[in-house]
């Protein structure tokens, strides 16, 4: 089977090892263009070009997918199907129509529930605790498509309020497993997609960097509801954009923190400003 696989972050890496392990290795990687990164602004490749480059896959970085004429990679090959885990851009009709077997997307939540580009950490932010993974059809529309397959997560009392990172993890392990055996069933015609209820749709919370600064006085954290409120924020933006707070006009990193059986927010590990990455009581509790 010859396809294309669209994806650009670290999940995709994940779905990608996935669908390897399970024999499918994609003909071509589609991806974002490489991008500045850290404070030097390193012109850096995406995670899965370099995913590419180790498996020997070619790769194909068009900073549009409006222009046909630039597209021929795409448009002067007979694809059997196109394969979507976190691209990053919408892709119009003409172009997902392409292959034979169209065009399928993996989203990291039980659609229609939280449609958008940050289905995993919102459903942290907002204490969705019923996760999964979906497999559908893409059309024009934002992860408007038939349902191809549904897998629920496995999230016990205990681990919850996940990390974003454990919880990206797990999603796109289970993801693109579930991608791999859809496939399968898929280009053998034994799958009839399900229309969405699209009544019941939510979408995401846009996440962005001004949404990270907490409102925190160090020698009395929280306790109760706002406690857990600033917990749920703490793990849903881990890894990006980080949370954070304004101590003596010092910029503080919050790194780990949980709540203790008295209900009290618990910071353990942070990055003070200018520092490196240390014990909570270095910086506060032994000076309180």
């Amino acid at each position: 089977m010859k396809f294309a696989f669209f994806g650009t972050p670290d999940i995709a890496v994940i779905a990608l090892d996935e669908l390897a392990a399970a024999g499918f290795t994609p003909s071509l990687i589609v991806c974002n263009p490489d991008a500045p990164v850290g404070r030097k602004h390193v012109m850096t490749p995406p995670p899965t070009k370099v995913w590419a480059e180790a498996h020997v896959v070619p790769v194909f970085q068009p900073a549009t997918l409006r222009d046909r004429e630039v597209l021929s990679p795409l448009t002067d090959t007979n694809w059997d199907l196109f394969v979507v885990v976190a691209y990053g851009k919408l892709m119009p009709q003409w172009l997902l129509d392409i292959p034979k077997h169209q065009t399928i997307n993996l989203h990291p939540s039980l659609l229609p529930q939280l449609r958008g580009a940050s289905p995993i950490r919102s459903a942290i932010l907002q204490d969705i605790r019923e996760t999964g993974v979906t497999v559908m059809l893409l059309d024009a529309e934002l992860d408007h498509g038939p349902i191809l397959a549904q897998a629920n997560a496995t999230i016990t009392e205990s681990e919850w309020p996940l990390s974003g990172h454990d919880l990206d993890r797990r999603l796109a392990t289970q993801g693109g497993k579930l991608l791999a055996n859809t496939i399968l069933a898929w280009i053998a015609d034994s799958i009839t997609p399900t229309e969405q209820d699209h009544m019941a749709a939510t979408f995401c919370t846009k996440i962005d960097k001004s949404m990270s600064e907490l409102t925190l006085d160090p020698p009395h954290l929280p306790l109760g509801e706002e406690a857990y409120q600033l917990l749920l924020k703490i793990r849903a933006f881990d890894g990006w954009p980080e949370t954070f707070f304004i101590y003596d006009g010092k910029r503080i990193k919050i790194k780990a923190a949980h709540i203790d059986q008295n209900g009290q927010l618990i910071i353990t590990r942070i990055i003070p400003e200018g520092k490196n990455e240390q014990d909570w009581n270095q910086s506060f509790r032994t000076a309180t």
